[in-house]
């Protein structure tokens, strides 16, 4: 008997890393709460993100999200803006995005080998009129 692996969430697999202290850490994760659900699909154990900050407060800042997933290529996100809860949103809503590019090029209508193995499936006749 197999356990299921528990869903990764944003609380269990953000890190703050350079810029961001552990008490920034809990009102980020506040703020990423949404990316819960992409996340989920996921197994925690396997998933990791990572966020910074270079030049905090100052013109040019630059805010860098990072997510390695098991099996998968890293997925880097930043943003430039200067106001940090505008960088961070935008971080959050590029990473989301790219997270579901990476799961709909797994499914088979993007994958040639998933695809070809659908092909030997037997098919329905169409019904006659």
């Amino acid at each position: 008997m197999s356990v299921a692996a528990e869903p990764a969430t944003v609380d269990q697999c953000l890190r703050a890393g350079a810029g961001f202290s552990q008490g920034d850490r809990e009102w980020i994760a506040e703020q990423f709460a949404t990316l819960d659900a992409r996340l989920a699909t996921f197994p925690a154990e396997t998933t990791e993100l990572e966020i910074s900050v270079k030049d905090r407060e100052a013109r040019g800042q630059k805010v860098t999200l990072e997510c390695w997933i098991a099996g998968r290529e890293k997925i880097v996100t930043t943003s430039g803006e200067e106001d940090l809860h505008a960088a961070l949103n935008d971080v959050r809503d590029d990473l989301r995005r790219r997270l579901n590019d990476a799961k709909t090029k797994q499914e088979p209508r993007h994958n040639r080998h998933l695809r070809a193995g659908l092909a030997d499936l037997p098919q329905d006749p169409e019904p006659q009129i």
